[in-house]
């Protein structure tokens, strides 16, 4: 099982609109293959930023199946318009 992580900086004073829209399109992910679960937690120190946390079976359940599929393009077209600067996801193995 791998972890993917991401920074989510939301637009200034658009965080109720992506709280939304992250509800909306939290179906779309977790109805992929390999998805196991997900967190999304606000930042207590800095608004407009979250912490996205994906557990998936394996690295290509996320980067090749998820991201390759029509789902994807539903959770981009829903949520990418809301970042700024775009987050830098990264995948960590398994604890040590």
């Amino acid at each position: 099982m791998i972890l993917e992580h991401a920074v989510l900086n939301v637009k200034a004073g658009q965080s109720a609109d992506f709280e939304v829209a992250m509800a909306q399109a939290r179906p779309f992910i977790e109805t992929a293959a390999g998805f196991q679960r997900m967190e999304v937690r606000p930042c207590i120190e800095t608004p407009d930023r979250y912490l996205l946390l994906v557990w998936w079976l394996d690295l290509t359940a996320h980067t090749e199946g998820f991201r390759g599929s029509a789902a994807y393009q539903e959770w981009k077209t829903l949520l990418h318009r809301f970042y700024e600067p775009f987050p830098d996801v990264q995948h960590y193995g398994a604890p040590l």
